[in-house]
C-alpha cells in the first residue's frame, strides 16, 4: 500500500502551521497493482528538499522499503543543494530511475493530473538517476541560470557532476546569458546534452578492422537488460547477429510466446528469421541473419537498427533498437575496412 515518511525519532514540540519547517515528503507506492505493472515501487519526492531529506530516504532504503532500481518521481522547486546531491548519490548507488511526477492523492486515486516541476536542488537529485526520463506532458525541468553557472565552479558540485557523468558545458552559454532566473529545458536539449537518457545508457562500439573478416560490435545497456549487434563481413558474405541479454528465464519465455523474429532497419521490417531461427543461448535471445553485401551502405548509414520477436498477439513484442547517429564515424570506418577486406560487386 502507499505510505508516507516524514522522519523518525521523538515527536517535536507542537508548532503552528506558520512555524512548521518545510520538508521533503516521501510517498511510497508499493501496492500489488503498482508492483504487477512496474515490478518495483514508485517513490514520490515532493515539496522542499531539506537538509535531512537524504537521511530519511536512506533509512527507508536500509529498511528494504525502497529497493534497487525503484522509480523515483520528483516535484520540488526549492531546497538545499547539498541535500539534492546527497539524494542523487543514493539514487545512483542503487541504480534508481528518475522521472518528474506528482504524488497520488490516495491509495485508490490515480496520479493527479497536474504539472511537476524540478529545479535547483531537485535538478541535481534528478541527475543521480542511472536512467533519467525526460519530462512528460506539462512537467518542467529547469536550471537556475546564474546559480547553475556559479555552482559548476565549486569543487563539490563539479565533482558531483563528474561522478554522475553529467556535463553542463553545452548549456553554459545559455545559462550565463539568460535574462530569466530559470532556464526551462526542452526534451531535445536534455537528450542531446545527456542530461536525460530515457532508460538507456550510451551506445558503445568496438571495431576489429583487420582482414579477413572485419567486424563491428554495438552494445547498449538499458533497464531491460543488455543488447548487442555484431556485424561481420567476409568475401561475398555479410552477417548480422543479435543478442538480447534479458536473463535465462525471460529469454525462454520470449521464445515460448514469440512467433516471428526479425531485424528492423529504419523502423521497417527487413530480415525475417525462418521459424526456429531465434534461439535461447545462455541468458540471451539470439539470431543470425545473412545480409546482401552490396547493401552494406544502406545498413551502415541507417538511422537505427533493431532486433525483435513478435507473438500472435501484437501487444507482445520484445527486443531493442539502436539509434546509430552517435557512432556514425565508427560505422564509416567499418564500411571502409569491409571494402578493403571483402569488396562487393559494383554492378
Amino acid at each position: 500500500m502507499g505510505a508516507h515518511a516524514h522522519g523518525s525519532g521523538a515527536p517535536a514540540p507542537a508548532r503552528s502551521q506558520a512555524q512548521a519547517p518545510e520538508r521533503l515528503s516521501i510517498q511510497l507506492n508499493n501496492d500489488r497493482m503498482t508492483l504487477a505493472i512496474t515490478k518495483v515501487p514508485q517513490v514520490y519526492l515532493y515539496g522542499v528538499i531539506d537538509a535531512d531529506a537524504p537521511q530519511r530516504f536512506a533509512a527507508m532504503v536500509a529498511e528494504g522499503k525502497i529497493p534497487t532500481g525503484s522509480d523515483i518521481y520528483l516535484n520540488a522547486t526549492s531546497g538545499d543543494l547539498q541535500a539534492g546531491m546527497a539524494l542523487g548519490r543514493l539514487f545512483r548507488k542503487d541504480a534508481m530511475v528518475t522521472h518528474l511526477g506528482t504524488p497520488r492523492r490516495s491509495r485508490l486515486a490515480t496520479k493527479v493530473n497536474k504539472t511537476a516541476t524540478c529545479v535547483g536542488a531537485c535538478s541535481y537529485a534528478y541527475f543521480g538517476g542511472l536512467y533519467r526520463w525526460v519530462p512528460a506532458g506539462s512537467d518542467r525541468f529547469g536550471l537556475p541560470s546564474y546559480d547553475a553557472v556559479a555552482a559548476q565552479k565549486s569543487e563539490d558540485v563539479a565533482a558531483y557532476l563528474k561522478e554522475m557523468d553529467i556535463d553542463l558545458g553545452p548549456l553554459t552559454a545559455t545559462l550565463a546569458t539568460s535574462r530569466d532566473p530559470v532556464v526551462w529545458l526542452t526534451t531535445d536539449q536534455m537528450l542531446s546534452a545527456g542530461l536525460a537518457n530515457n532508460a538507456r545508457l550510451p551506445l558503445t562500439v568496438q571495431s576489429l578492422l583487420s582482414p579477413p573478416a572485419p567486424s563491428v560490435t554495438l552494445d547498449q545497456v538499458d533497464r531491460n537488460g543488455r543488447h548487442r549487434l555484431v556485424i561481420q563481413c567476409r568475401p561475398g558474405q555479410l552477417t548480422i547477429t543479435s543478442f538480447d541479454m534479458v536473463g535465462v528465464g525471460a529469454a525462454r519465455e520470449i521464445l515460448r510466446r514469440g512467433t516471428r523474429a526479425y531485424i528492423e532497419i529504419n523502423r521497417q521490417e527487413t530480415l525475417l528469421q525462418p521459424p526456429g531461427g531465434a534461439r535461447a543461448v545462455d541468458d540471451a535471445v539470439t539470431m543470425m541473419h545473412a545480409y546482401p553485401p552490396t547493401q552494406i551502405g544502406h545498413l551502415l548509414l541507417a538511422r537505427n537498427i533493431g532486433a525483435w520477436v513478435d507473438g500472435k498477439n501484437k501487444s507482445f513484442r520484445n527486443g531493442f533498437v539502436f539509434e546509430l547517429d552517435p557512432v556514425r564515424e565508427d560505422l564509416k570506418k567499418y564500411y571502409s575496412a569491409c571494402w578493403k577486406a571483402a569488396p562487393w560487386p559494383t554492378d
